[in-house]
């Protein structure tokens, strides 16, 4: 994944075999979808039932365009599909009750997979937007993030990811950094769904010739200079 994955457990004991099976269910989605930006998994056992063995699971798959979301919640109906027609509803809820968390996980991942496909096929289908390219300066940057703000022409911030930097270039981001972006609305206002590097080679070179003093050394030599 290009984000770490945020797994939480509510109402149970965390288990390492449990996160293990979510870590892996996650990387597997990257085979369908290449330009994940993060993934937050819970594994739930509701409190109205301390003593049934019931399994909730949410999925929030963050992409370029949104979010894609899966509440995969335990039904008579799934369970129906579980066991022989000639069985009671008492015994289809006996099956029910005893669904274990790791078939939860590998159910609410299979939807998942399901609706990136889709979500992917959607996107292929669709007429491409002729995006005007503007250009811009990096205003602020948090690597370990995976995001940052652009500064445009006219003194406005537009939101960028990881995924949306070009060529891999996103390492080598700094602050003041020149770059071209398509703008687009996103939920939460303005963002850049492509960002491309200008001159990355030179920016790179006059980022690493760049010295930052410590606060104290360039206050000594300011005083300095003033004498």
């Amino acid at each position: 994944m290009l984000l770490p994955v945020q797994v939480t457990f509510r109402n149970m004991k965390k288990e390492a075999s449990l996160e293990q099976m979510v870590r892996e269910e996650a990387a597997g989605l990257e085979r369908f979808y290449d330009r994940i930006t993060s993934c937050r998994v819970a594994v739930e056992r509701p409190q109205r039932a301390p003593s049934s063995k019931l399994y909730h699971v949410r999925i929030d798959l963050g992409l370029p365009g949104g979010e894609l979301v899966v509440k995969h919640t335990p039904s008579l109906h799934a369970s129906l599909q579980d066991v022989d027609v000639g069985k009671s509803r008492e015994e289809a809820e006996a099956v029910l009750v005893h669904k274990s968390p790791e078939r939860a996980i590998r159910e609410a991942f299979h939807e998942m997979t399901r609706r990136l496909q889709d979500y992917k096929r959607k996107q292929e289908e669709s007429p491409k937007p002729s995006h005007k390219m503007a250009e811009g300066a990096v205003k602020e940057i948090f690597p370990e993030e995976g995001y940052g703000f652009l500064e445009t022409a006219d003194d406005r911030q537009v939101y960028f990811n990881q995924a949306s930097v070009l060529d891999g270039h996103f390492t080598q981001l700094r602050v003041g950094a020149h770059v071209r972006f398509a703008e687009e609305m996103g939920e939460k206002g303005p963002q850049a769904s492509t960002v491309k590097v200008i001159h990355p080679r030179k920016q790179a070179q006059a980022a690493g010739s760049v010295v930052v003093l410590p606060r104290n050394l360039a206050k000594g030599r300011s005083k300095r200079r003033g004498a």
